[in-house]
């Protein structure tokens, strides 16, 4: 090969690895930034009064006489529209049987939507669920339910070779010559007036406990969760990995038993995570014990073996990367081949060591399949630490796919799992960047 072809294969390779970066770059920044700014918007978004009294109410938090004011202005604008409705209903009232027929299934989707935008009407009873008893907290919500209000969907047939087009209808037009009629220019003009929103900073979504399945509050029990079943992971996963990299590096000798170990590492690492699961309710709950149903300790003890693999691998590789003169001028010195590994061997692998444990506290933390069976709930409070034993708990990446695919109101709280998955993000960025940053010091600590 001459130089000139060898010159062109190497800007060839340069160009297709820059290339590469550039495209994992970009596909990085399509997946991170929709998380990121959806994300930030639990936490930083246009709060109304409703989200205001939401607080008060079931929080003890806000200023009560600042709110008694807000309502106040609120309500001045809001018994115009109560006005409105009871007008409507007097009228309905005196029509005939006929037309009330026609007009009473349309009027009640009206009053359900002023209700989901405003809260529940004078004279309604108190509602059950949390989710009825206020109208909408969020300002982006409330102008998707503004559009409810005005505006009916309906589907146009009128081509038999295509599909159904939908399309909206304003509802004004149903209500003609009524006196309904003059209530939605009024609520599309007032809104603001009768939500009165502002920026809102709600730090309680990281440190509150969720209110009726995610409709409000905030995501502490799962961040705790998470925190539990990583760290509890790790307490089990981290010395036994440890021992046995030492063992393979140090003591085992080639031969069909080392051979079976090392095989059932390797397969360990491969298996399914869902199989961890499914091994973690059969072995740890029905046959050992540990709890009587789901737990903590459950769940840590399924994520310590799925992640044992990656800890031991991460161990045995730094123990080899530790230079052959350190055993030797050791064991020259008399020191004993135990003491030797204690005292020379572990602490310069320390870097290598800690950096494979980090990893996989952050693996463990993302970890869902193996936590549904063993440990994971999809709504509860936080619990202590003298309930792992016994408790199960929420966890980000359950109750992410939870919300995101079970809950009966998932378009209502995007911004909830996308909040959620930036957590679980931010938590396994964090874990990975602390063990950059231990393993430099402790490289540094070293060589000093």
């Amino acid at each position: 090969m001459n130089l000139g072809t060898r010159k062109l294969l190497d800007r060839s390779f340069t160009a297709v690895g820059i290339g590469s970066i550039v495209i994992m770059a970009l596909a990085l920044m399509v997946v991170l930034v929709p998380i990121v700014t959806n994300g930030l918007g639990a936490v930083f978004f246009t709060g109304t009064v409703e989200h205001r009294k939401m607080l008060l109410s079931e929080f003890n938090r806000g200023d009560s006489r600042e709110l008694e004011r807000e309502i106040a202005s609120s309500d001045r604008y809001r018994a115009k529209v109560y006005e409105i409705l009871a007008g409507f209903e007097s009228e309905m009232a005196a029509m005939t049987p006929e037309r009330q027929d026609e007009y009473r299934p349309k009027y009640g989707q009206v009053k359900t939507a002023v209700q989901a935008l405003l809260g529940p009407l004078p004279g309604d009873p108190e509602p059950m669920l949390t989710r009825f008893k206020y109208g909408q907290t969020r300002w982006e919500k409330a102008g998707e339910k503004l559009h409810d209000l005005l505006y009916e969907t309906k589907w146009d047939n009128s081509d038999p070779n295509a599909m159904s087009k939908e399309y909206f209808a304003n509802r004004s037009e149903s209500f003609a010559g009524t006196s309904l009629v003059k209530l939605f220019p009024y609520v599309r003009e007032n809104m603001s007036n009768m939500l009165l929103p502002e920026f809102t900073v709600y730090w309680g979504f990281i440190t509150d406990s969720s209110v009726d399945s995610h409709i409000f509050g905030g995501i502490w029990p799962e961040i705790q969760g998470t925190f539990f079943l990583a760290v509890g992971a790790m307490l089990f996963a981290f010395p036994l990995g440890v021992v046995a990299a030492v063992y393979f590096t140090e003591y085992a000798k080639s031969g069909f038993f080392n051979s079976m170990l090392r095989s059932a590492n390797s397969t360990l690492a491969g298996v399914p995570s869902i199989v961890f699961g499914m091994f973690g309710l059969a072995f740890f709950i029905n046959t050992l014990k540990v709890s009587e149903s789901k737990s903590v300790i459950a769940g840590s003890l399924t994520l310590a073996i799925m992640i044992l693999p990656t800890i031991i691998r991460a161990a045995e590789e730094a123990i080899l990367a530790v230079p052959k003169t350190y055993r030797e001028a050791s064991l020259s010195l008399g020191s004993t081949k135990w003491n030797t590994i204690a005292t020379v061997i572990l602490p310069a692998a320390l870097p290598g060591i800690l950096t494979g444990g980090v990893i996989s506290l952050g693996r463990a933390a993302g970890e869902t399949a193996p936590i549904i069976f063993t440990a994971a709930v999809s709504v509860g409070s936080a619990i202590g630490l003298a309930d792992v034993f016994s408790s199960p708990t929420p966890a980000l990446s359950w109750n992410i796919y939870n919300l995101a695919s079970e809950h009966e109101a998932a378009a209502q709280i995007r911004h909830v799992q996308y909040g959620m998955v930036l957590a679980l993000v931010s938590i396994v960025l964090l874990l990975n960047l602390s063990a950059i940053v231990l393993r430099a010091r402790i490289s540094k600590k070293l060589k000093g």
